[in-house]
């Protein structure tokens, strides 16, 4: 059974290339719809987190001031994800912190990244935006505690993710609806993915 590790960063701002850089991040393996293993951690990069940052994530520069170094927990976490691929909502973001924490540290960065946020345009074009927060109230998902903060929204996210496994499933008659699936979904233009879905499905009844 296929293993994805869902990944979220709290930062000091939107760009690496501007100097930002990572405050706290969170893993979570996920296994058939079940969480297996799951690591946290601030993380102490030497960069002072900016007044509007620090209100909407909760995360103070004190709290930063005892951390472990971003070096150390950078690390640590990229053994933990080893070579499972990624998920993250808004990968785009997460994907640009993972490669540049690990790039100061000379590490490769070369997980494939799937993103919630570029899937759900496509099997719920109708929400009302695609905010992690509006879909999971949209969908009645559990909550796992404050936004904006690490863990909390990469748990939310797993349910996010599995949620959207059973909808292609349920809509598309699917016996399987695996990683690799998903990326060509979220890489497909939203008009064509029924029909791309409705293929699928039709190969895998075959």
């Amino acid at each position: 059974m296929q293993t994805v590790a869902v990944l979220d960063f709290e930062t000091t701002g939107l760009s690496p290339r501007q100097g930002d850089r990572a405050t706290e991040i969170a893993v979570v393996l996920l296994r058939g719809g079940e969480i297996v293993d799951q690591y946290q951690s601030l993380m102490n990069a030497g960069r002072r987190i900016p007044s509007d940052v620090v209100r909407l994530t909760g995360i103070t520069n004190d709290m930063i001031a005892s951390a472990p170094a971003a070096s150390k927990v950078m690390r640590e976490v990229a053994q933990f994800v080893g070579k499972h691929p990624v998920v993250a909502h808004n990968a785009g973001f997460d994907r640009r912190f993972w490669q540049a924490e690990l790039s100061l540290l000379g590490m490769p960065a070369d997980q494939a990244f799937a993103c919630t946020m570029l899937v759900s345009r496509r099997v719920y074009p109708h929400a009302q935006n695609h905010r992690l927060s509006t879909l999971v109230d949209m969908l009645r998902l559990p909550k796992a505690g404050r936004a904006h903060r690490a863990m909390a929204d990469a748990q939310m996210t797993c349910h996010l993710w599995h949620r959207l496994q059973h909808d292609i499933a349920e809509t598309y008659g699917m016996r399987r609806v695996d990683y690799d699936l998903i990326t060509r979904v979220q890489a497909t233009s939203g008009a064509k993915v029924p029909a791309l879905l409705r293929s699928l499905g039709e190969s895998q009844a075959q």
